[in-house]
């Protein structure tokens, strides 16, 4: 009896580890929907190989990735992910633009990350894990609040990301004194630039300055106008920052319409959006002492020069984002139970990635973000 009571025992311990050891095994499967073709299969394949760094790294056999060409559009994004579905996959990274993103809705035990920086709720099984411009606007927020700054105005081009940044500014309910929209064509711009900063008023007050001076008995007038001359304007901005929401040549016609309007970084705290260390600021005169939010800039170098060795090429930003992905979703997965995917992108989670701190929360992803400045043409970090 004694026999058979240790066999009964012995049996029952060997369940009870092979059924954990099983449990552990159980495949983590992440689909990736990629345009490996087409005009944009260098972003792909750059996300690719990301996501290869990152399954080195993490180094555990239970993670499974799956890749699929989408050929970069919506008809074919379907396909690739009913074929991964049919598999068993119910997690995946992609795709890459928002276009591609339409029809997802029928996989709907299914969770689908895409890259745009998009900051929407339409689907309940989609997530935007971009930067958004929430994410941004309120680094910028911190950044104000931090340095007391409340004069703040923000321009907005009419672009297709116009509302994206105006819901931005809703949600983080940062302190603008106004908010002003401007046409991105280069000689428009001028025009706007000079309308928001009142430069003809100002100009003309400083010519009035100098009649003044000139008409004046003052025994000192000379002295006074010649100072006066060295000046552009007279008179106050009635901003102490302005908020540039733009990018590339555009962010540069504003910068420089308003060195122009006689609107300098010496009187004004010029802050942009997210310009991914875009080294052409460093060569502009202009664009020095501007501020930004940003991805983590060490750990952005580093996975470059990461990428560059193994691969002899340069990533992009989404590649960078992608790798964070990959560790993201691992993450999530191996501390929740995975047929409870629904639920895991809806608790409040928090993810330390090489991009920064990823918020998670009803099925939202924000970044707590870096901040940086543009002096003596480097990138330095304010916080």
């Amino acid at each position: 009896m004694k026999k058979l009571l240790n066999l009964i025992f012995f049996v029952f311990i060997i369940f009870i580890f092979t059924s954990k050891l099983f449990a552990i095994e159980e495949k983590i499967k992440i689909g990736l929907l990629l345009p490996l073709d087409g005009q944009n299969h260098h972003l792909g394949k750059s996300v690719l190989r990301a996501v290869n760094l990152a399954i080195n790294k993490i180094d555990d056999p239970i993670l499974e990735v799956y890749p699929k060409n989408n050929f970069d559009n919506p008809e074919d994004n379907i396909k690739a992910a009913q074929e991964l579905y049919d598999q068993g996959i119910r997690v995946f990274i992609g795709p890459i633009f928002d276009k591609n993103t339409k029809n997802l809705v029928k996989f709907d035990d299914a969770i689908f990350i895409t890259f745009s920086n998009k900051n929407k709720n339409a689907q309940k099984n989609l997530i935007y894990a971009g930067v958004n411009a929430t994410s941004q606007i309120a680094t910028i927020k911190k950044f104000l609040e931090d340095n007391d700054i409340k004069k703040t105005i923000c321009l907005i081009p009419e672009a297709d990301f116009k509302d994206e940044i105006k819901k931005g500014i809703s949600q983080t309910k940062i302190n603008l004194k106004k908010i002003f929209y401007y046409n991105t064509k280069p000689t428009e711009i001028t025009k706007r630039i000079e309308k928001i900063t009142k430069y003809d008023v100002r100009k003309q007050n400083l010519l009035d300055e100098i009649k003044r001076v000139e008409d004046s008995d003052d025994p000192n007038k000379e002295k006074k106008i010649k100072n006066l001359e060295k000046r552009d304007t007279l008179g106050k901005l009635g901003f102490d920052s302005v908020i540039i929401s733009d990018f590339d040549e555009s962010l540069k016609s504003v910068i420089t319409s308003l060195i122009y309007t006689d609107v300098s970084t010496k009187k004004v705290y010029f802050i942009t959006l997210n310009q991914w260390f875009d080294n052409s600021l460093l060569k502009e005169e202009s664009s020095q002492n501007i501020y930004f939010p940003s991805v983590n800039k060490k750990n952005y170098d580093d996975f470059s020069e990461l990428f560059y060795k193994k691969f002899n090429s340069y990533p992009n930003q989404v590649s960078f984002l992608s790798y964070d992905l990959v560790g993201l979703v691992y993450y999530l997965i191996k501390n929740n139970n995975l047929k409870d995917i629904d639920k895991i992108f809806n608790q409040k989670n928090v993810f330390k990635g090489k991009t920064g701190i990823f918020k998670i929360k009803d099925k939202k992803i924000n970044h707590v973000l870096s901040f940086y400045k543009v002096e003596n043409n480097k990138f330095i970090k304010i916080f």
